[in-house]
């Protein structure tokens, strides 16, 4: 039902509870038994080895997996308490709550403007469109530098610029989560902090989940980790699979598992 989710108490401590999570693509097990917390307005941080499942379970939370044909989820994921693969739960009302951001800057070809008008036009918002656009733009700290070229193509941008707009195009939405997967994987080091300062500003409004590789980037911006790893299975499958999470500073400083602290420590993945 539309009105579950539009009308969540967002003041929760707990955005989602994941509980025995496991994620199948067809009859193939992709990430197994997953139990975490992830708490409001506060940056978790997604690590682990490539082919661990991080983006996979990050899909989950916007059923962005559900455009995946075969792929299905197992357990149960909770949103504000709401059961978020429930029958009534319609998942295009959760992808407007819950945001993504891609690894690659994706603007659309239109111009800047348009980028952020067009999910607010074809949603049907009544808003002032001028003012929400130049709020957006602002909150992703990219309006001092495209305000006065706001007609010309989003594509014409740097791509530090392209992943900021991408960014203002799901604030404008007003969404109560942004889902980012290795957002400055593409970028270079200047617009990759130009990204992690201006995710430390969103989380006063906005609860993040972020995919990373970057250690150093995990253990800069964000309040809790999560570290996954994967086994090997038969003919050479590999399935995700989390092994610890706790407070950024735990994890990095003191991990409770082995294989935490040979991966923070840098003697694999």
């Amino acid at each position: 039902m539309q009105g579950q989710i539009d009308n969540v108490a967002v003041e929760t401590r707990r955005v989602f509870q994941v509980e025995n999570v496991q994620v199948y693509y067809g009859d193939t097990l992709a990430v197994r038994d997953v139990n975490m917390d992830i708490m409001t307005h506060k940056i978790t941080a997604l690590i682990g080895p490539s082919g661990c499942g991080k983006s996979t379970l990050l899909r989950c939370f916007n059923r962005t997996n559900d455009l995946i044909v075969g792929a299905r989820v197992a357990g149960k994921i909770s949103y504000h308490g709401i059961d978020l693969y429930g029958e009534e739960i319609d998942p295009v009302v959760v992808r407007q709550r819950i945001g993504m951001v891609f690894q690659k800057p994706n603007p659309f070809p239109k111009s800047i403007y348009d980028n952020i008008a067009f999910g607010l036009r074809i949603n049907g918002m009544k808003v002032d469109m001028d003012e929400v656009v130049e709020k957006s733009l602002r909150s992703a700290a990219l309006w001092d530098e495209v305000k006065d070229k706001l007609k010309e193509s989003g594509l014409s941008l740097s791509g530090g610029q392209q992943q900021r707009l991408c960014i203002a195009r799901a604030v404008a939405l007003k969404p109560d989560v942004i889902l980012m997967d290795e957002p400055c994987s593409a970028l270079d080091p200047i617009s990759t902090l130009r990204i992690e300062e201006l995710m430390a500003e969103l989380k006063k409004d906005f609860t993040i989940v972020i995919v990373t590789h970057n250690m150093q980037q995990a253990s800069r911006i964000s309040d809790y980790t999560a570290f996954f790893n994967a086994e090997a299975v038969e003919k050479g499958q590999r399935v995700g699979y989390l092994v610890e999470t706790g407070s950024t500073e735990k994890i990095f400083s003191s991990p409770q598992d082995q294989r935490t602290r040979d991966y923070v420590s840098g003697r694999f993945g």
